[in-house]
């Protein structure tokens, strides 16, 4: 595969592994990104650029493992596992967010598990909430938020562990929406448990493809003259929409505000109501 391009060894990536794999092209871009240290975001918008030849040779060596059936986390040597990612070898069992234990050798306990889980289940969307409640109220706030998620988000007593965290503002010119088409991806230390919709097939392919027509399903409606945008999330990446404040807010308190916050306005496929 000497001199390939991005966009070449994708194509080939993808239709070597339609044998093996439901998501044989996805399992290709994360494996090239992998090998690459590129996000995958970067792959699909420089298909013409070339790979560098040790790149090649092992993202050709894990396909050929893909393709004999080994799991995609054994040849990744990672994965993802509520919010963080774990090395995986094949002496372990791979992290998934419905396991109920992960035996590291030493590295987690059940008990680290439980406490782990316990505390995802006791995070809320009402944590987003507050966040962009006060990036409506305070200017500068919003101006770090932006600029920086996860550093604005600890201002606020709200950790995001070992994650990069980019908040995206809607404008009357733009409208956001965010998925994950690999798994399920999602700001879990702000809006909690994703929903099962942002997990299935169906939203995660759909929305990269027809975004308008997903969101009218949802029952939103984003005029012509908007421009929808996607955001695709990654292992070790988030994102979070910043919703338009509502006319007829001015002058409510920071938890009025947050009151007409929800999960969906904050994925995007809904917005604020007064």
């Amino acid at each position: 595969m000497a001199g390939t391009s991005v966009g070449e060894a994708l194509a080939r990536g993808g239709l070597a592994l339609t044998a093996t794999s439901e998501t044989a092209h996805r399992d290709a871009q994360v494996l090239l990104a992998d090998r690459m240290g590129r996000p995958r975001e970067w792959l699909l918008s420089h298909p013409e650029s070339p790979i560098p030849t040790d790149n090649e040779r092992s993202f050709a060596s894990g396909l050929q493992r893909l393709a004999a059936g080994e799991p995609l986390p054994y040849v990744l040597g990672w994965w993802e596992f509520y919010g963080r990612r774990f090395t995986v070898t094949r002496d372990v069992l791979i992290p998934r967010p419905e396991t109920e234990l992960l035996v590291e050798k030493g590295l987690l306990t059940e008990e680290q598990i439980r406490r782990e889980v316990d505390d995802m289940r006791g995070r809320t969307p009402e944590r987003g909430a507050k966040v962009v409640a006060r990036a409506w109220l305070d200017p500068e706030f919003k101006r770090r938020l932006l600029e920086n998620g996860t550093k604005a988000c600890e201002e606020l007593g709200l950790d995001v562990p070992a994650l990069k965290l980019l908040v995206v503002e809607n404008t009357p010119q733009v409208h956001n929406v965010v998925v994950c088409t690999l798994c399920s991806c999602y700001p879990r230390m702000l809006l909690g448990i994703p929903p099962d919709w942002y997990k299935s097939r169906a939203y995660r392919s759909r929305m990269v493809r027809e975004p308008r027509g997903v969101l009218e399903e949802f029952g939103l409606i984003v005029p012509s003259e908007i421009q929808v945008r996607v955001h695709d999330s990654t292992a070790d990446m988030r994102y979070l929409v910043l919703p338009l404040r509502p006319a007829g807010t001015e002058g409510w308190s920071e938890e009025r505000l947050a009151a007409i916050v929800n999960r969906d306005s904050m994925i995007g496929v809904d917005v604020p109501k007064t």
